[in-house]
């Protein structure tokens, strides 16, 4: 699983991963202080979305793309604390092996 944070994402970083949004709102989201990315496999991300949505108040998005190997990336948005929160207990439960 591979991991990164984005603070204080550009407009067009946001435009990019809007476009690419598979589920969720259609809008744009409004007011993101972060984008937490998660890459990994399909069975790691659905637990890690679980994860993050209930650890704090983030919004989960599977982003689309185009992948050989079968990764599937989340977006987690929202405030940079509730972003980097999300993003330490999927790091956490993911070394303890806690899904």
């Amino acid at each position: 699983m591979d991991c990164r944070i984005i603070k204080s994402p550009g407009e067009n970083t946001l435009a990019i991963l809007n476009r690419r949004k598979g589920s969720g709102p259609k809008g744009a989201l409004e007011d993101v202080g972060a984008v937490g990315l998660v890459q990994g496999k399909l069975i790691e991300m659905v637990c890690a979305a679980d994860v993050a949505e209930k650890a704090v108040g983030v919004v989960v998005e599977d982003i689309k793309g185009t992948c050989p190997q079968n990764m599937i990336m989340l977006a987690i948005f929202g405030d940079t604390a509730s972003v980097m929160a999300a993003m330490d207990e999927i790091k956490r439960r993911e070394k303890e092996r806690l899904w």
